[in-house]
């Protein structure tokens, strides 16, 4: 039973319709406006993975790009991976890629920490 989505040309909003079969559904207006002038859409696909499954899909060479030492090399990396696994950043994380992507470090590495200080962590 699948979910088709449309787009109405009227309000530009966003229509989901639930159908009990796999035939295009007849009838569908807005749920906004009620306006018959829709279009239908490309529903985005979600792949469910264990947490086991998260990296096996991961390719060591597309660190060979990222230079650690520039921020905005790192930001455009993160962004990679998280389109690529299908996780969205929350909140934070897009806050500090924001920063990142503007030059700065992030907080936890331009506090002025000292490299070495876990070096005799044992």
């Amino acid at each position: 039973m699948p979910i088709y989505e449309f787009r109405c040309s009227s309000c530009r909003r966003r229509t989901s319709v639930f159908t009990r079969s796999i035939g295009a559904p007849a009838g569908v207006v807005c749920e906004h406006c009620g306006s018959s002038d829709i279009s239908r859409l490309m529903s985005r696909v979600a792949i469910h993975r264990s947490e086991g499954d998260s990296f096996d899909g991961f390719d060591e060479s597309s660190l060979g790009d990222v230079d650690e030492n520039d921020p905005r090399s790192m930001a455009r990396w993160v962004r990679k991976m998280s389109r690529q696994m299908g996780e969205p950043l929350d909140a934070d994380m897009e806050a500090d890629l924001e920063r990142m992507e503007a030059g700065e470090m992030p907080d936890d590495l331009d506090a002025g920490g000292d490299e070495d200080e876990f070096a005799s962590v044992d």
